[in-house]
């Protein structure tokens, strides 16, 4: 018969092996962790996993993207991982390519609790991804360059002659939410009127930067006369005190694209049970409020509305198409805007 010290080291034993997937011996295990790429600026989403990572006292492990390959880069990671991956969540700023990972079988069907009072029009049928906040399309403005009777009011407008063209500004569309942009436009417009817009604004000579910050902070400090970028960007220079007016383009025409971001499960993710425990954070409604009051985005998919006092957001006429209709035209876009943007 085993004295009670024996007996004591085997029930510690016992309970070591039946717990090790979950917490591990003395307290420490992989388990008590989980990986995340994101592509949601880093100032934004950084706060709210640390305070997720403190909260449960599981290690985040976020890898970020860097602004010129905005969710290029992770995409092709994730791609490249799909027989071996190393993530467990993707949380993307916008959804055309999280669409195409869902198609390539990237994605693993979770469907978060928290994502119910999330309307349908912003989720996966099959329960691939979920939206989480939006962010729109718009042109941010030098006030101290251009009079308010002077603001471009379309798209088109990156046309004219009355501003230089190297006073106009845009992120490179082959990469972030500018190529949504553009398959945008293709799935709106048609493919050959909008590769004829691009076409147009390249023998133009429209700035083409590396990134929606880049846009803001040459309008924000005089270089450019305003660009395009997205109303995340714009709230951090309106934040700061910058000269800076929103203008949506195409109010009253088409409208412009809000773009949801969006949170997925990764296929054969290494800790499934952490991911599905931060997913359902990230699609919370408390999360989304925390995303809207850093900045990181300026409407809620729950109610479609601005975020409380950021007036400069409000009454945006959103663009009338579907967000696979967007995906769906992302690989043709893309293929013909290389050959006028890939040096």
């Amino acid at each position: 018969m085993m004295n009670r010290t024996k007996l004591l080291a085997f029930c510690m034993a016992a309970l070591c092996v039946t717990t090790v997937g979950l917490t591990g011996c003395g307290g420490k295990s992989a388990d008590r962790q989980v990986v995340i790429y994101t592509t949601v600026d880093q100032v934004y989403s950084e706060p709210i996993l640390k305070a997720y990572e403190a909260r449960t006292g599981v290690r985040v492990k976020a890898v970020y993207d860097v602004e010129a390959a905005k969710t290029t880069g992770l995409v092709k990671r994730l791609e490249a991982e799909k027989t071996r991956p190393q993530a467990d969540v993707f949380w993307n700023g916008e959804f055309a390519q999280t669409i195409g990972l869902a198609e390539k079988g990237v994605l693993e069907v979770y469907r978060s609790p928290s994502a119910g009072d999330i309307p349908a029009e912003f989720k996966d049928p099959e329960g691939r991804w979920a939206g989480a906040g939006g962010r729109a399309r718009i042109f941010i403005v030098n006030t101290h360059r251009l009079k308010a009777a002077d603001y471009p009011a379309t798209l088109q407008d990156m046309l004219d002659p009355r501003w230089p063209a190297d006073a106009i500004g845009m992120a490179n569309p082959m990469f972030g939410t500018m190529a949504t942009q553009a398959a945008a436009l293709y799935a709106t417009r048609g493919a050959e009127p909008s590769l004829k817009f691009f076409k147009a604004l390249r023998e133009r000579g429209v700035r083409v930067l590396d990134g929606n910050s880049v846009v803001r902070d040459l309008v924000a400090n005089g270089q450019l006369a305003f660009g395009l970028t997205d109303t995340d960007d714009a709230a951090e220079a309106i934040q700061r005190g910058a000269p800076v007016k929103v203008i949506a383009p195409d109010q009253g025409k088409e409208g412009t694209l809000v773009i949801p971001g969006t949170v997925a499960m990764v296929a054969g993710a290494p800790h499934p049970v952490q991911a599905r425990a931060l997913i359902d954070h990230l699609l919370s409604a408390a999360a989304e409020a925390e995303l809207m009051r850093l900045g990181g985005c300026q409407t809620s998919l729950r109610s479609t509305g601005a975020v409380p006092g950021q007036s400069a957001f409000k009454g945006i006429k959103a663009m009338t198409v579907t967000l696979p209709a967007v995906q769906a035209m992302l690989p043709r876009a893309l293929a013909e805007l290389r050959e006028l943007y890939v040096r």
